[in-house]
């Protein structure tokens, strides 16, 4: 895993282009609100991959913890793109009562937004506590 850098770069550039794109259509979906969610989270998290990747080699662990960190990043960043693009798609309004108020989705819709912002959330507050742990002030090789 020797160009990780350049790849979170890349995958946060693109991110922020698809959260771009998300933005021109936003209006079109069954939750424009949500839509507009979408389109945040597309240009947030493809901000954040970026940074990431311009810190990646002071991120100071052992191989197995540093590629969680990398690929719950990634994971964390696109899938929330994603449920927040299906989300706005579907009108769903689980764990989102703000973005979902007034929507409703099939009960089946609705369990698999809500099951994609759960497994968001557990994934990135995984991969935060491992880049934390790995820019820590006594990092150990």
């Amino acid at each position: 895993m020797g160009d990780e850098k350049r790849r979170l770069i890349w995958h946060g550039m693109f991110l922020f282009f698809l959260g771009l794109l998300t933005g021109f259509v936003e209006q079109k979906f069954s939750n424009p609100r949500m839509g507009l969610a979408a389109h945040l989270e597309g240009v947030m998290n493809g901000t954040f991959l970026i940074a990431l990747g311009a810190v990646w080699t002071e991120v100071r662990l052992s191989s197995r913890p540093k590629g969680a960190a990398y690929w719950t990043a990634l994971y964390g960043a696109y899938v929330n793109w994603i449920v927040t693009t299906l989300a706005a798609v579907l009108g769903a309004s689980s764990l989102s009562p703000i973005t979902g108020a007034g929507h409703n989705a099939a009960p089946w819709q609705e369990a698999l937004v809500k099951f994609g912002f759960l497994s968001v959330g557990v994934a990135i507050v995984l991969s935060s506590v491992l880049i934390l742990w790995g820019l820590r002030r006594r990092a150990v090789s």
